[in-house]
Order: structure tokens, then C-alpha cells, then sequence
């Protein structure tokens, strides 16, 4: 008998060895998708939370950092730039470049800048403010508007350098630990 052991997405993988300046990316949702997909943090499995209610289409690919924990109690948030959309779990090498920060629902909720490491179409960039400024006219339209008909609302406040975006990634490495132990983190390295 053959026996596998699965790790949850969240908690298997770690946020990389080159963390925090290039780390793991899960991607939840794929670049032109309506679909609000996430992880369920009991199963680990991708979980259809919506389809956005309005005509809007994810700009970039969005997912998560493992083994981090946001302001917002979820795994810290990061919008991955690539040429081309990627599918629902795949892992990828991100590397940073800024944050996004914004208020969603009265709660602050970051969103990791970055640009997929692998991929010779964008890993050029560096730092944010290499971007075209339209991308962050797209982005802002995107996270203000799409919850529009769900009668939620959204504000992007801020984007920082990528010195704020490492800050936040250290300071969600250090929360998961606190929140999750040493002892889950040894323990999926051992795995």
C-alpha cells in the first residue's frame, strides 16, 4: 500500500528560502478570472467563496504567501505579475516589489506586490516604481469598484516601496508563528 501525506497549501509550503525578498506564492486566482476562489483554511481545498457580481476581471494573478498571517487573519495577500494568467495552486517563486495598501470592510488588507521570478517577461522589474503607472490606475479601479453591487466598500489608500512590502512579510512570518507555533513550522519542515 502506497501512503501519501498532503499538506495544507497555508501550512505545507514554506514562504521560501529567499524570503522575504522572493517568496512562495499560492496562487488562488488566475489573471482575467471572475471567480473568487480561496483556500479553505480547514481542508486546504480551493473554495469558490463568489463570482464577483459586477463585469470586472482580476487584473493579475492573486494568492497568498504561506505560512504568514495578515492584519486581516488570513495568509498575507500577493498580486503576482506574469505574461501570462496562471492556473488555480500553482506554487511560484514571486519576487517583491511593493505592497498595495488598502481598508476593505473597515479592516486593513494588504496586497503584496510582486512579479513572477521565473517568467523573463517581467522579472526585469525590481522595485514599484519600474511599473506603468496605469497598471496602478487598473488596480486601484479593481479593488475600489468590484464589490460595488455587493454594496461593500474598499479604498486603496497607499502603494509603498518594496522596503514597506518586506516589513509587512516579516511582521506576517512573525504573527504566523506567534499565532500557529514554532512546533507547526518545525513540523512541516520535517514532513
Amino acid at each position: 500500500m502506497i501512503t501519501t501525506t498532503v499538506l495544507h497549501p497555508w501550512h505545507g509550503v514554506s514562504t521560501g528560502d529567499r524570503a522575504p525578498r522572493i517568496v512562495n506564492a499560492v496562487i488562488e486566482i488566475s489573471q482575467g478570472s471572475r471567480c473568487k476562489y480561496e483556500i479553505d483554511k480547514e481542508s486546504g481545498l480551493l473554495k469558490l467563496d463568489r463570482v464577483i457580481y459586477s463585469s470586472f476581471y482580476y487584473p493579475v494573478n492573486y494568492g497568498f504567501i504561506p505560512q504568514t498571517y495578515g492584519d486581516d487573519k488570513d495568509p498575507l495577500d500577493i498580486l503576482v505579475i506574469t505574461s501570462l494568467p496562471v492556473q488555480p495552486l500553482t506554487l511560484m517563486e514571486a519576487k517583491i516589489v511593493g505592497v498595495m495598501q488598502m481598508v476593505d470592510g473597515g479592516d486593513a488588507d494588504d496586497k503584496i506586490i510582486a512579479v513572477a521570478n521565473n517568467d523573463p517577461g517581467v522579472n526585469h522589474y525590481n522595485n514599484i516604481e519600474e511599473l506603468p503607472q496605469h497598471f496602478f490606475e487598473e488596480l486601484r479601479h479593481f479593488f475600489e469598484e468590484y464589490k460595488t453591487l455587493e454594496k461593500k466598500s474598499v479604498t486603496v489608500s497607499d502603494f509603498g516601496d518594496k522596503a514597506k512590502a518586506l516589513d509587512i512579510i516579516e511582521d506576517a512570518v512573525l504573527l504566523y508563528k506567534k499565532k500557529f507555533g514554532e512546533k507547526l513550522a518545525k513540523a512541516v519542515e520535517q514532513a
